[in-house]
């Protein structure tokens, strides 16, 4: 059976225009093809939508907030609007602030330096390090991966029952997973942290692009996300959320921006009055092109309707998963089943193949972008495979060569961009290449598995 069986629903939208959909790729055995871009999980195509809009801006840039110019209040008036859609877009409360970030790794390191103190911190081992690394100022515990998601409600409940003190406490959870694509019950969770007195923290750097992500309806206290997984590649992110323990927590950064009035001291020193928006936590001149590239964005996906991206979404999961398991040396990791929710993220492991190898020939041989390795997922990646989840690995592929067993995998991933055409030639070029091997020599450089052309 060809994964072409799967059914086309005539009622699935077509794929939204990106950035680079045309781009073609030499293969390592000759020729030309167009580039199969199947890594939306590190970093998504930009929408033209995104682009034509910041190309449009482009010209009349200037600085925010501080300029009488036409240019910087026309900037600012864009900026701050650009605040008001990711609100909408995250359906914030009234209250709420929203604060441009880097990244979603900026964010939730803005986050833990505003902890307030002897604040604990609880975070699944499942977390991305994104999330799994900021809390380094507070007391850390983290909860072993759950294999459903009732059984990770309970885990948090229990953790939480048994904390001691009883003071201020955050749950930091994913909103969909960065290795295996599933869906955690984030309104469950969020009810369980509530609770017990603790608020949460949301990572939707996974989520946000593949389905709606609202504040309020979740009852998450915080969201956190980036532009770049959001099809708005401009080094920029958001944290969203109360504004409580932002406001009276120092400034992430010190310096223009973030202060409202400073005078000094007659003995010599500086009095510093910070703003209590979010402003307190931009300071400098900020990414007016990232924060806009975001918004951009945000209205990119809300016009198109998210019941029709997550249709189509679904309907190239289900070509995908039809293909691989009619290659029976492939095993896709999960925790929580087969049949368990997900987004278009699947990572997976082929038997008597080194990951590096698999994912450097579907790259030299056929123009298909795959991620290997363990996605800065490391505990997780080592649960899904077996291993201890304590021993250390690097981001990248370990050092192992072509046809050695490797601890890592290979992580493929998709959305609002993809063609059905990347996805059939994915799932071909997976039956292909376990079926008659390599057509290629490959070697280990610098840690990465690349073809040999010293030959």
């Amino acid at each position: 059976m060809s994964v072409s069986t799967v059914a086309a629903d005539p009622s699935v939208c077509a794929p939204l225009p990106v950035l680079g959909r045309d781009v073609t790729v030499p293969l390592v055995t000759g020729g030309e093809v167009t580039y199969a871009a199947l890594d939306y999980a590190a970093s998504a195509p930009a929408l033209q939508r995104v682009w034509d809009d910041v190309a449009a801006y482009a010209p009349y840039y200037g600085s925010v907030h501080r300029g009488a110019g036409y240019l910087s209040q026309l900037s600012t008036d864009l900026f701050e609007n650009a605040r008001r859609t990711v609100s909408e877009f995250l359906g914030c409360r009234d209250g709420d602030q929203v604060v441009f970030t880097r990244s979603t790794t900026d964010s939730l390191n803005l986050l833990a330096e505003a902890l307030p103190a002897g604040c604990q911190v609880f975070v699944f081992e499942t977390e991305h390090h994104a999330s799994l690394l900021p809390w380094r100022n507070a007391q850390v515990t983290y909860l072993d991966a759950p294999r459903s998601p009732r059984q990770a409600v309970e885990t948090l409940e229990r953790a939480l029952a048994d904390r001691e003190p009883h003071g201020p406490a955050l749950v930091c959870v994913t909103g969909a997973s960065n290795v295996t694509g599933e869906l955690w019950p984030v309104r469950e969770l969020a009810a369980a942290a509530h609770a017990h007195g603790a608020r949460i923290v949301l990572d939707a750097a996974q989520l946000a692009p593949h389905h709606p992500v609202s504040v309020a309806d979740l009852d998450v206290d915080w969201v956190a996300f980036s532009g770049h997984k959001l099809y708005a590649p401009f080094g920029s992110g958001v944290l969203a959320g109360r504004a409580d323990w932002l406001r009276e927590a120092e400034p992430y950064l010190a310096g223009g921006g973030a202060s409202r009035k400073v005078a000094r001291r007659t003995d010599g020193g500086v009095d510093v009055e910070w703003h209590e928006t979010a402003a307190r936590h931009e300071a400098g001149s900020p990414n007016v092109i990232g924060a806009y590239s975001i918004a951009s964005a945000c209205a990119a996906l809300t016009e198109a309707g998210f019941d029709q991206l997550v249709a189509r979404e679904q309907y190239l999961i289900e070509k995908v998963r039809a293909g691989l398991a009619e290659v029976p040396e492939v095993r896709i990791l999960s925790l929580f089943g087969d049949d368990a929710p997900r987004v278009g993220v699947l990572s997976f492991v082929v038997e008597g193949w080194n990951s590096s190898h698999f994912a450097a020939a579907l790259s030299a041989e056929y123009g298909i972008g795959v991620r290997d390795g363990l996605f800065c997922a490391h505990p997780l990646l080592r649960t899904l495979l077996g291993s201890d989840p304590q021993t250390q690995g690097e981001c990248g592929a370990p050092e192992a060569a072509p046809g050695e067993k490797s601890l890592n995998a290979i992580r493929v991933s998709f959305g609002a961009g993809t063609p059905d055409e990347h996805v059939d030639r994915f799932v071909d070029a997976v039956r292909e290449l376990v079926r008659d091997g390599a057509r290629w020599n490959y070697r280990t450089e610098d840690g990465r598995c690349v073809p040999d052309t010293s030959a």
